[in-house]
């Protein structure tokens, strides 16, 4: 893959960022991963994710304040999530020089993440954990951000499940998905 459409994604992530006040580089970001089911076709590599009962591919993904990605990542279903941010955000630095901060959920605890990313990065992991005593639905600050990305990326008739034999095509799917979501916004303006 070329990274062509990396590219395009982040030049348009920047212009977004711009066009609503923001620095093109954001400081802080969200980390998550959402597990969807794979098709027979796209079999290799998928697993299974205990957790969620669902056999398929996992797409961590790292998005800014606006919920839109600055790194995706296709495993399998199977890769536990503290796993696969180390893949996500690996060699990551250069591409974000202004982030300080990194919101996740409790499956990224552990000190031994943090510390990784303290190490690596000099970034901040700050979990953001769902009040214990809460029995209804409760819509987290920062948590819901790449919620509403993993929605906006479920509309899209070709990623409500992953139907591709290489991972690589599922990511560039994903950017695609992103880049069509971003031109809508700046065309219209809002």
């Amino acid at each position: 893959m070329s990274g062509l459409w990396f590219l395009i994604l982040k030049a348009l992530r920047a212009t977004e960022r711009e066009r609503v006040g923001k620095h093109p580089q954001p400081t802080a970001a969200v980390l998550d991963s959402q597990t969807v089911k794979s098709v027979e076709e796209s079999a290799h590599p998928s697993g299974y994710d205990a957790h969620k009962n669902v056999k398929g591919r996992k797409r961590p993904l790292l998005v800014d304040t606006l919920g839109l990605p600055l790194s995706i990542y296709v495993s399998p279903a199977d890769v536990q999530d503290r796993a696969g941010a180390r893949l996500l955000l690996a060699g990551l630095k250069q591409f974000v020089p202004r982030l300080k901060k990194i919101w996740a959920d409790g499956a990224y605890a552990g000190e031994k993440l943090a510390g990784w990313l303290e190490e690596q990065s000099g970034w901040e992991l700050q979990i953001v954990e769902r009040d214990r005593e809460a029995r209804d639905f409760e819509v987290l600050p920062q948590r819901w951000i790449v919620e509403r990305t993993f929605s906006w990326l479920i509309r899209n008739r070709r990623l409500s499940k992953d139907y591709e034999r290489m991972v690589q095509s599922s990511e560039t799917f994903i950017e695609v998905a992103m880049i069509r979501l971003l031109l809508r916004r700046l065309a219209r303006g809002t």
